[in-house]
């Protein structure tokens, strides 16, 4: 097993790997375990950890009771009010939530979970390591809410979403399909209108102000855009696609 897919905390000290924004380990690994991490035994197939996740690249589909529909992927699941609306309301398509914190996996996956809701299921892992963990072309939509902006001039070099990483999502989805990226910081969205003219993708569609644009009747306000649009915060929007 590489560890260049499958980093460990030692990696990040001795320099073997560079990280993407904060440290971390594996979940076996971690000396003094939190609440949500004693809980994941009851999520035995429904939360997938580091190990398991690289053993099952190429072959998400088989854990889902339908594998023949398409496979979405959430980066980042935040409290998991959109990923149990998603896995709800389209049961013809399956989606996997990919969390590096362990209390909103949890709460996402269980949101599902309580309602018996197979198509939908959670892995625990560094998004900055996507395409150890997923194969070429495995993947269909991609949802990306809220990440990290890391706005200090000395933490830009911690933002997920540069080049690199959109270069790497591309290869992994499927043709025609798209991404869909929302921040409530337009310095964020400015960076990556610019990451972005270097990567595969192309620019489809875009606003400054989501709740008021074009695309405001078929977006879904998470409990962070609740809190923003109350302060007359703008919310920022582009989707990507897949062009080849």
């Amino acid at each position: 097993m590489s560890e260049n897919i499958l980093p460990t905390r030692e990696n990040y000290r001795s320099g073997v790997v560079s990280p993407i924004g904060r440290a971390w380990g594996l979940t076996k690994n971690v000396p003094f375990p939190n609440l949500y991490i004693k809980m994941l035994p009851e999520f035995k197939n429904w939360i997938y950890l580091e190990e398991e996740a690289v053993e099952l690249k190429g072959q998400w589909k088989n854990i889902f009771e339908k594998p023949e529909q398409p496979l979405d992927l959430e980066i980042g699941c935040g409290n998991g009010f959109f990923f149990g609306q998603q896995v709800e309301k389209n049961p013809s398509r399956n989606l996997l939530g990919i969390e590096l914190k362990y209390k909103p996996l949890v709460q996402t996956i269980r949101r599902v979970k309580d309602k018996s809701l197979t198509n939908g299921r959670g892995i625990r892992f560094h998004a900055g390591y996507i395409d150890g963990i997923f194969a070429s072309q495995e993947l269909h939509k991609v949802f990306i809410y809220f990440p990290d902006p890391w706005p200090k001039k000395r933490q830009k070099k911690n933002r997920l979403l540069n080049k690199d990483f959109f270069t790497k999502l591309n290869a992994l989805q499927k043709p025609g399909q798209h991404v869909d990226f929302k921040t409530d910081s337009e310095d964020y969205f400015d960076f990556v209108f610019e990451e972005l003219k270097s990567t595969p993708y192309k620019i489809i569609g875009h606003t400054r102000d989501l709740h008021r644009s074009e695309w405001a009747p078929e977006n879904f306000l998470t409990s962070f855009e609740k809190i923003f649009a109350s302060k007359g915060q703008p919310i920022y929007f582009m989707r990507l696609s897949k062009l080849s």
